[in-house]
This record gives C-alpha cells, sequence and structure tokens, in this order.
C-alpha cells in the first residue's frame, strides 16, 4: 500500500532513539523524558506532536488540549524506547543492508528515488539519518512482536473449530471502537476507584451528547490507539474476546457500552456498524510454489557468520548452480533440505508478510536477495503461482490466523504495560503531562498507569 510522506513522518517521530545531530546538540534541545537508559529529547517530542497535529488540519476540533497531547505522544514514545530496549537485549537486530533494502522499498512505494525522499524528508523538516533511525526502530519493533507471538501465542483446533462453526451459520462481522481507562497490575481498591469514576466520567460525556466518541478516545483513552479515536477495525467474532461477542450481537450501530471491566483496565466499546461476513470474506487466494534455502542463527553461529553462507549460496545460484541442489548442499531447514528446499504450493501469508511479499515481487524462475526472519537468512526461489478456491484448509488457515492476530493484540498490550510499569519513567518539563481534562463533567484525574489494550 502506498504511505504518503506525511503518515511515514509520524512513524519517524514517533520512532526510538534519533541520532545526535547539529540541532539536537544545541543547548535549547532539552530533555523531555527519561526512560531508563535512555532519554526522549525535547525536539522529539515537538516533533512528534507537530506531525500528529498535521493529520488532524482538517478536523482540530478532535485533538485534546495540547498538555494533554503532548502527554499522549510521550508515552507512545516511551513505549517505543521500551520496545527497542527489549528487542536489543533479546538479540534482535536490523542490518544495515536490511535497512536500506525498507528504505528503497518506501522510496519506491512513494514513486521516487531515494534521493527524492532524502528531498522529501528534508523538506519537512527531518534529517535523514533521524528518517533512517526511526524506519530501523519500526523494523526491530515488528520483529520483537514476531518473536513474542512465536513464542507466546497459541490456537487450539477446538478455536478454530467453533471459529469455523459460527462462519458457516453466516457470522458477521463488527466494526468497532473502544476507549480504555487503564489500571495497573494489582491495583488498589484506591485505583480501582479513581478508575471508575474517569471512565463514568467519560460515559456521562458521551451519553449527554457533548463529545463525539473518538474525540473522547483522542482525549481520554489509554490505549495505544488513542490517537487514532480508538477505532479496532473490523473484527469478526473469532478476533473478538468471548466476553465481548454476546454483548454486541444485541447492540445497534452507533450504540456505546460499558464500563466494562477488563484484564487492561475500564473500557466502553462502541458499535461503529456490522456488515455480512460473507460478503467480505475472499472467495480465492493467491497461491506461490517455491524453494528455499535457510541458513539459522544460532548461539553457535552468530548472524553474520549465517549471512556470510547464505551470501555464498546466492552467489552461486546467480553463477548458474542449480538452486534444489544447493539447497541439499547448504541449508539447515531439516525440513525441506533433503527434497531441495521444496515447500510446495501455500498462500502468500503462510510463512509471514515479510516472506510472501519477496515472493510476491518476484517473476517465475526468479530468486530473492538475501534476507532475514526470526529463523535465519532466507534466499527463495519463486517456482509458479495459482488462483485457488479458498477450500476448507485454506479457511483453516485464515481462521487460525485472525485468532492469532486477536490473541497477540491482547498479550501484546499486556506485555506492553508490564514494560512500562517495570521501568523507570521520569517526566521532564512536563509539569501538566499527568493533568486531567477540565471539560465539565470532568472525569477523574488518570491513574499513573502504563498504556494497554
Amino acid at each position: 500500500m502506498k504511505k504518503s510522506i506525511a503518515c511515514l513522518l509520524v512513524i519517524a517521530s514517533l520512532g526510538g532513539a534519533v541520532a545526535a545531530s547539529a540541532q539536537t546538540l544545541q543547548p535549547l534541545d532539552r530533555i523531555a523524558a527519561v526512560v531508563d537508559e535512555d532519554v526522549i529529547l525535547q525536539s522529539e517530542l515537538d516533533r512528534a506532536v507537530r506531525n500528529v497535529t498535521q493529520q488532524y488540519a482538517n478536523q482540530p476540533g478532535q485533538l485534546p488540549p495540547q498538555n494533554v497531547l503532548e502527554r499522549q505522544v510521550l508515552e507512545r514514545l516511551v513505549l517505543m524506547k521500551l520496545q527497542v530496549a527489549r528487542a536489543n537485549s533479546s538479540g534482535i537486530t536490523v542490518t544495515d543492508d536490511e535497512l536500506n533494502n525498507a528504505v528503497a522499498g518506501i522510496a519506491q512505494q512513494n514513486g521516487t528515488t531515494i534521493d527524492g525522499l532524502r528531498q522529501r524528508i528534508a523538506a519537512d523538516g527531518l534529517s535523514f539519518d533521524e528518517f533512517r533511525n526511526s524506519v530501523r526502530d519500526e523494523i526491530t519493533v515488528q520483529r520483537l512482536r514476531q518473536s513474542f507471538a512465536q513464542s507466546r501465542i497459541q490456537v487450539s483446533e477446538a478455536e478454530v473449530n467453533a471459529a469455523m462453526a459460527a462462519q458457516a451459520s453466516g457470522g458477521t462481522q463488527y466494526h468497532l471502537a473502544h476507549i480504555l481507562v487503564a489500571l495497573p497490575e494489582g491495583a488498589t481498591p484506591e485505583q480501582i476507584a479513581t478508575g471508575q469514576k474517569k471512565v463514568d466520567g467519560i460515559k456521562a460525556l458521551l451519553d449527554k451528547n457533548e463529545m463525539e466518541f473518538n474525540a473522547a478516545a483522542v482525549r481520554y483513552s489509554d490505549s495505544p490507539n488513542a490517537l487514532e479515536g480508538g477505532d479496532l477495525g473490523w473484527r469478526s467474532v473469532d478476533e473478538i474476546p468471548p466476553a465481548f461477542v454476546e454483548t454486541l450481537k444485541g447492540m445497534n450501530a452507533g450504540q456505546v457500552v460499558g464500563p466494562i471491566r477488563g484484564p487492561s483496565g475500564f473500557q466502553l466499546l462502541k458499535l461503529v456498524e456490522t456488515r455480512d461476513a460473507s460478503q467480505a470474506a475472499p472467495k480465492m487466494v493467491t497461491e506461490y510454489h517455491a524453494r528455499h534455502i535457510l541458513v539459522r542463527i544460532t548461539p553457535t553461529q552468530d548472524a553474520a557468520a549465517a549471512k556470510a553462507k547464505i551470501d555464498t549460496a546466492r552467489a552461486r545460484v546467480a553463477g548458474g548452480a542449480d538452486f534444489a541442489a544447493v539447497a541439499k548442499e547448504a541449508s539447515e531447514d531439516t525440513n525441506t533440505r533433503d527434497n531441495g528446499g521444496e515447500l510446495g504450493w501455500f498462500p502468500a501469508d503462510a510463512y509471514g508478510p515479510d516472506f510472501g511479499q519477496k515472493i510476491a515481487a518476484l517473476q517465475d524462475g526468479q530468486v530473492t536477495e538475501p534476507f532475514r526472519s526470526e529463523a535465519g537468512w532466507h534466499i527463495v526461489q519463486r517456482e509458479g503461482s495459482r488462483q485457488s478456491d479458498v477450500g476448507d484448509a485454506n479457511r483453516r488457515s485464515q481462521v487460525r490466523e485472525t485468532i492469532g492476530r486477536r490473541k497477540l493484540e491482547e498479550e501484546y498490550n499486556r506485555f506492553l504495560q508490564e514494560m512500562r510499569g517495570e521501568a523507570f519513567v521520569s517526566f521532564r518539563n512536563q509539569a501538566d503531562a499527568a493533568a486531567t481534562p477540565t471539560t465539565a463533567p470532568a472525569p477523574a484525574p488518570a491513574t499513573p498507569a502504563p498504556s494497554g489494550g
């Protein structure tokens, strides 16, 4: 999907550590927050707030007061810092080659060259080094999420069977939005009472039509998607926590329910609209036939050694060697090595979005450049593609993926909440960082708690 430069700058501004530059060395650039052993500079915060404001240029009334907006953006920057630090401590890295490829891809998606992208970034007041660092942080966080999903998220056959049965009965999809008033793990009675008072105040504003739901989410929600108006997008039944499903079935579009007490705190849930799931479900999928060579990263084989091996394998193939023969000799995927790296036919998302995008960009017979996944370094040869009916096996795979996404969202938000609660975070020059909105009837002051979903 083509991204606008403005959108990319929001990502950049919410990225992690910003490289030292002439601007950041000026005496006027203060520290906005200390996050464990890292810092967020005031210039980072100002730039991030400015870009969020630009995104709402046509809807300025949707934004909260400046001090509240700064607090929300600062919390996002804090979470990004914490995620990047956790990824780095877990050995998750992004090489310069991977970063160069990602930046080249962004330029291509925006119909320009690297030099053209550099000029457009500079015109928007961001240095190219800062932009590259923010892209690196985004990739790092994506890999942290992938690693988290692989280690923590399990989907049972019973869950898949139940979701398949619901789809067969003509299920409905729901467009949802929410407002979260977060509570810390092991909240005290006083913290719970404060949270209850705040969420009741927000609900009162909505009931009296004194504020639109998305505006209230931007202003008051503790959820990471607050600045998106709390929008959760379209969800099928298998992507919604079971506790909410029966409630949704009795709601009308536009209705708000809650507060509902959940693992992360109190929630207000809005049903934006509904649609027939059968109308939205795809009938055909693109499948690919491919082979691959994998060189794993292990405690005895670091990323550099693995990269050297995959580069050698890629050079042999480029020199005319048979891909299957090289796979039998060099691949460290024991499941496919003996068959020359044969993967058979599979949908694009079978091995994750990055893997699928690499194959989709090839012509039949072409081989990817080396790329890295959580498993290690790969090269892939595409042998064919086809359009296939979505059969039971594919539907089961899709259902399993949607259930996994829903579970990942829930568990990862709790993971963020835990990290935020354990971290040392000190706001500087932000006396109003925890300020309470004063619109009457004002919700109670927010409990100092991590954002979570």
